[in-house]
C-alpha cells in the first residue's frame, strides 16, 4: 500500500517539474510562515511559492518524441548530484538541450513541459481500469486511504500526509481533455518509462 502513495507522491514530483537550470536554482518550498515575532525579533523571510505548472496541449509527435528520448534523458539526469546547489552544470545543462533538440523537442523546456503534462494526466489514470479521475480527487482519495489505514506506523502516516497534503498544494486539474484521451493512448509505454524513473 505504502508504494502506492509513494507513486502518487513521485508522479506528483514529476508534475512540478522545471528546465533542470531553473530546478537546480530553486530551493524547496518553505513551510508557512509562523505568526508574528515579538517586536524585537528580525521579520522571517517570506516563503517562497512553487510557480503553477505550465499546462500545454500535447501532441502525439510530442509523445513518440519523449518515448524515444527517454533513455538518453536518463543517462544525463541519472549523472546529476542530489544536492547541486545554486549553479546548474552548464555542461549538463547543454547535454539535455541537444538530446531535447535530437528528439524533435526546441530544448530541456519543452521537454519538461511534456513530461510534467504526461505525468499530471496519468497520476489520474487508474492502471487497471484505465479511467481517468482528475489528479486532485485521486490524491484526496489516497490521503482518506492513508488516514484510515491502522496497520502504518504512526511517523510514516505523518510523513506520508504531510507529503501528500504539500503535493495536493500544487496539483492542478487537467485543463486540455485531449491529452488525457493522447496519454491513455500511450499509457503502457509511458507508464513504464515513468515508472522506472521513480
Amino acid at each position: 500500500m505504502r508504494s502506492v502513495f509513494r507513486s502518487a507522491i513521485a508522479v506528483t514530483t514529476l508534475i512540478l517539474a522545471v528546465p533542470v537550470g531553473v530546478a537546480l536554482a530553486q530551493p524547496a518550498p518553505a513551510p508557512k510562515a509562523a505568526p508574528a515575532a515579538p517586536p524585537a525579533a528580525a521579520p522571517a523571510p517570506q516563503q517562497q511559492e512553487l510557480p503553477p505548472m505550465k499546462q500545454i496541449e500535447l501532441s502525439d509527435k510530442q509523445i513518440q518524441s519523449l518515448l524515444a528520448a527517454q533513455k538518453d534523458m536518463d543517462a544525463i539526469t541519472d549523472k546529476l548530484p542530489e544536492n547541486s546547489g545554486d549553479k546548474p552544470d552548464p555542461k549538463l545543462q547543454g547535454q539535455l538541450d541537444d538530446i531535447a533538440r535530437k528528439n524533435g523537442f526546441a530544448g530541456y523546456a519543452e521537454y519538461s513541459d511534456v513530461v510534467a503534462n504526461v505525468s499530471l494526466v496519468l497520476s489520474g489514470i487508474d492502471p487497471k481500469t484505465k479511467a481517468f479521475t482528475e489528479p486532485p480527487i485521486v490524491l484526496k482519495k489516497q490521503i482518506d486511504e492513508v488516514n484510515a489505514d491502522k496497520t502504518m506506523p504512526a511517523k510514516d502516516k505523518q510523513d506520508a500526509l504531510a507529503d501528500m497534503n504539500e503535493a495536493l498544494k500544487y496539483t492542478p486539474n487537467v485543463q486540455y481533455p485531449g491529452n488525457v484521451t493522447l496519454v491513455t493512448k500511450y499509457y503502457d509505454k509511458l507508464s513504464a518509462i515513468m515508472m522506472d524513473d521513480e
